[in-house]
């Protein structure tokens, strides 16, 4: 099978942060397992480059925007390396192939009548870039950025033509398996359900020069959102498709986009709509992941509670970071992570847990059989996969600590390493079983701690205990 799968892209005006660690982990495992189970995949994520938000940011740093989003798209590049990730494409939207994408979807839904321009007065938040509803607002302001002052916006603008697709969108939301978690297309049909506006998909360039400039007008600017929420396709190479990239993953595979779960009207509503306009397939299924915060608050540099993803690899590593992420965060609800239940984490479950069970194991088989083991099946078991096919990766990932557990009660209980000192063959095959239990939590760990795996698969195919997996700290 051929399989999509993208990253939202995150803006360029701060460093990255570790719920979009989350998002673009929660990818790669995806991408990882599907590889291989055989498939083929291709696996995007990038960076949101345009906008009043990276505009007034670049103003207040005393950068060109261009120079400004160029540090930022290198600190998200970084990621790659830290996180390990197999991404095939980093796509930026200030980009050439991506500008010129924007522009066809814009010449597309205009095509289609559904673009028109009219002076429109509405509160604006900076932070969301977009208009917001008198329903939408509490006590006045953005819920999402109760903080910062909504700004009264009088303009002439473009607009999309939302409202022109409720029962498609209704059509298309209806159908099981569009949205992952089930609650969350629930909300998104009540959002259908309460009315579609039209929106603004332009700003004046007088007022904002930071952007795509619209086509045949070049006193607008795209709205960031309809410029960025292209990206999903242009970096398949849509429109041109000269080597063939959208039809094979967009039109002809199964498409799935990962994204957090504030992002459900752009995601399964505005850009569902655009591509029904513009006559493109739409997105199988988005699956949205929950919000991680600290001690029990939003995570802000005022109250001191950030945490950086870069930072958690410096100090417990890659593989380490990938798995705090995917088993102590759920991956659909809110999850609560603070620096001390990160440690105790690390401590209890790498170092004695998975490091300790590969120590004694290897050491035993280093010591005591006479040869390495072949390497076994790799055939998943069904429990697992089914667990990855409905995203909860802690659930895979229990699956794989249970089978931990029971390595080490199995050595405490049999006591292999006193067995061998009586009967030389029974003891080599408790030991040689172990090995290859611990081969097959290697093959399971694929996904999530690629790493690891190797290192571990390397170690019984060669009988030799390596260097310690996770010192103590």
């Amino acid at each position: 099978m051929n399989r999509y799968i993208t990253t939202t892209l995150p803006y360029v005006n701060a460093d990255p942060h570790i719920g979009f660690a989350l998002e673009i982990v929660q990818a790669d495992a995806l991408a990882r397992a599907w590889r291989a189970e055989g498939d083929e995949v291709f696996f995007s994520t990038g960076t949101d480059e345009h906008g009043q938000k990276i505009f007034e940011a670049a103003e207040k740093a005393g950068q060109e925007p261009q120079a400004y989003v160029d540090h930022y798209a290198g600190e998200f590049k970084k990621l790659k390396e830290a996180l390990d990730l197999s991404n095939d494409a980093f796509i930026r939207t200030t980009d050439s192939k991506h500008i010129k994408a924007a522009q066809e979807m814009w010449r597309r839904c205009a095509a289609k009548g559904d673009i028109y321009k009219k002076t429109y007065t509405g509160l604006y938040c900076v932070g969301c870039e977009s208009f917001k509803m008198e329903k939408e607002c509490v006590d006045g302001r953005c819920p999402l950025h109760p903080n910062a002052d909504l700004k009264e916006v009088s303009e002439e603008n473009y607009f999309f033509k939302f409202s022109n697709y409720r029962e498609k969108l209704m059509a298309y939301l209806e159908q099981p398996g569009v949205i992952i978690p089930e609650w969350r297309r629930a909300e998104a049909m009540n959002f259908v359900k309460g009315g579609l506006e039209d929106f603004s998909i332009s700003r004046e360039s007088a007022r904002l020069s930071w952007g795509i400039p619209v086509p045949g007008d070049d006193s607008q600017v795209m709205y960031v959102w309809f410029d960025a929420l292209t990206d999903y396709i242009s970096t398949l190479d849509w429109p041109t498709d000269e080597d063939g990239r959208f039809k094979k993953f967009w039109e002809e595979g199964q498409t799935l986009q990962v994204a957090g779960k504030d992002q459900v009207r752009f995601q399964s509503l505005m850009w569902q709509a655009m591509l029904m306009s513009a006559d493109i397939k739409n997105t199988d299924t988005v699956f949205y992941h929950g919000f991680i915060t600290s001690g029990g608050q939003k995570m802000s540099k005022s109250l001191g509670n950030v945490i950086n993803p870069l930072d958690l690899v410096e100090k417990y590593g890659t593989d380490a970071t990938r798995y705090l992420l995917l088993r102590h965060v759920s991956p659909s609800e809110d999850s609560d992570l603070t620096l001390e239940a990160i440690h105790e984490h690390y401590t209890a479950h790498l170092v004695n847990g998975l490091g300790n069970l590969v120590a004694r194991v290897m050491k035993l088989a280093e010591t005591h059989l006479a040869g390495p083991l072949e390497a076994p099946d790799e055939s998943l078991p069904a429990v697992y996969t089914a667990a990855l096919d409905a995203f909860e990766f802690n659930r895979a990932m229990d699956f794989i600590w249970a089978k931990i557990a029971e390595a080490d009660e199995r050595i405490t209980t049999e006591k292999p390493f006193a067995v061998i000192k009586e009967d030389v063959g029974k003891g080599q095959t408790m030991i040689a079983d172990l090995a290859y239990d611990l081969y097959i939590i290697a093959i399971l760990l694929t996904p999530f701690m690629p790493e690891t795996s190797e290192v571990i698969k390397k170690a019984v195919l060669e009988n030799k205990k390596p260097e310690n997996l996770f010192p103590r700290l």
